[in-house]
């Protein structure tokens, strides 16, 4: 694994690189002081092409301008501009020629060369000169990854890793070398924590993708070794006792295994504890489905009725005002592509809409439900228009269920609760727990 990382100074770093001002000289022995001299952004000129460099003393530039030199030697050659970028990066080898970030970029093109040799010898400076910065010692151990010194590979590495435990290119060339020698297993571990450096959000640089792209792979192996040999060792188990009664068993083992994820109750504002958190309840703790499902040939009838003569009955599900964020909702908000028909709002019940449907309303009665003035029981008819998916989102509290009821149902119609996809069936009922991430 040969990532390059690229070198930047930023206000965390040490001070003493960037100290500008007075600094010790020592000749013969004798130490004495005098005064830095810097290198003034005046000496910079901006032409069309971007910025180049005027006629300026021999002068030691001070960090930061160092910095904006190689910045702008880097935009020049992402542009395209490879002869003004070439002039850059001569300009400033010229003017400080043992600066770690210029070592460091001259590294990375005798690296882009291939000749590794001379690159290890700039990085070793780099780091002499600025111990302190795990880009350098990362970049050091590309080097010698390339010329096949493995041991003093790993060395440069856990130095990068000692500065910055989370630096994913440090992390990737760790588990690569463990892979190289043979440890799938501790590579694995190590392409994990690198992994979780980098975020969904997180665009990662071409330089790291490939590699990215291989730790996944070599993590989702480990996972499925893992899982082959759990299962190897609880056959006998399974064999004597037999499948039922073990899902919580088997779902821990799903998830320890990367073969599902953990999903934990996330409500927008109550949250008990205490509470199993479920996806999917079993109906068996719920007896009076079993009516409802039995009567749901009279409810879609009676839901047929509303669709032909009541379509002004129908409102958008999603209603937030003007002035709200909206993140997920904000396709589906106030759009009748996700309708309800409610018969029961926020616990108060829409009588006209009732009376259209008296057996759903006798069904509903007849159920145990949330009654808490002025928020529940909520009871409707939720349409989706074809095509329309409900984003993941979560409930607001984890003290209550929610029970769907399907009743027309096309094709290709699913519906997942955390880990747990299920494809919707007429007439078949299920409870869940709506503060686990879900989505139609």
């Amino acid at each position: 694994m040969q990532a390059l990382s690229q070198l930047s100074y930023g206000p965390t770093r040490s001070r003493r690189k960037l100290r500008r001002g007075l600094r010790i000289v020592k000749r013969g022995g004798a130490g004495h002081l005098r005064p830095q001299r810097r290198y003034s952004p005046a000496h910079f000129v901006r032409g069309r092409g971007g910025i180049s460099l005027s006629n300026a003393e021999a002068m030691v530039p001070d960090g930061a301008t160092i910095m904006r030199i190689i910045q702008a030697y880097r935009a020049a050659g992402a542009a395209g501009r490879t002869r003004e970028a070439e002039e850059m990066l001569t300009r400033v080898t010229q003017l400080a020629p043992a600066h770690p970030a210029v070592l460091n970029e001259l590294g990375l093109r005798l690296m882009q060369r291939g000749e590794t040799a001379r690159a290890r010898e700039l990085f070793l400076r780099a780091t002499v000169a600025d111990p302190s910065h795990p880009a350098l010692w990362s970049n050091l151990a590309s080097s010698l990854h390339a010329l096949g010194l493995a041991d003093e590979e790993m060395q440069a590495i856990e130095r990068a890793l000692a500065l910055e435990p989370r630096h994913p290119t440090a992390l990737l060339q760790k588990g690569a070398l463990i892979e190289q020698r043979g440890d799938t297993r501790n590579a694995a571990r190590v392409y994990r924590a690198a992994l979780a450096t980098v975020g969904p959000e997180i665009s990662p640089p071409p330089t790291l993708r490939a590699a990215l792209e291989h730790a996944r792979a070599a993590v989702e192996s480990d996972d499925a070794a893992f899982a082959a040999v759990i299962e190897e060792r609880v056959a006998s188990v399974r064999a004597q006792h037999g499948t039922q009664g073990t899902p919580r068993a088997d779902r821990c083992l799903e998830i320890l295994t990367g073969r599902r994820a953990r999903y934990l109750p996330q409500p927008t504002f109550l949250y008990f504890p205490g509470i199993p958190a479920l996806e999917f309840f079993d109906n068996e703790q719920f007896p009076w489905l079993a009516a409802i499902e039995a009567a749901s040939g009279e409810m879609r009838a009676e839901l047929a009725a509303v669709l032909a003569s009541d379509q002004a009955g129908l409102q958008p599900y999603v209603a937030y005002p003007e002035g709200v964020p909206l993140d997920q909702w904000r396709e589906l908000n106030q759009s009748r592509r996700w309708s309800a028909y409610f018969l029961w709002n926020q616990g108060a019940p829409q009588e006209a809409h009732i009376a259209r449907c008296p057996r759903t309303a006798q069904l509903l009665r007849s159920a145990p439900q949330c009654d808490v003035p002025q928020r529940g029981p909520n009871a409707f008819f939720s349409i989706l228009e074809p095509h329309t998916r409900i984003p993941p989102h979560t409930g607001v509290t984890n003290a209550r269920l929610t029970v769907h009821v399907p009743l027309i149902v096309p094709p290709r119609c699913g519906f997942r609760v955390g880990a747990e996809t299920r494809e919707w069936v007429a007439g078949r009922a299920w409870a869940f727990d709506d503060s686990i991430e879900h989505e139609a």
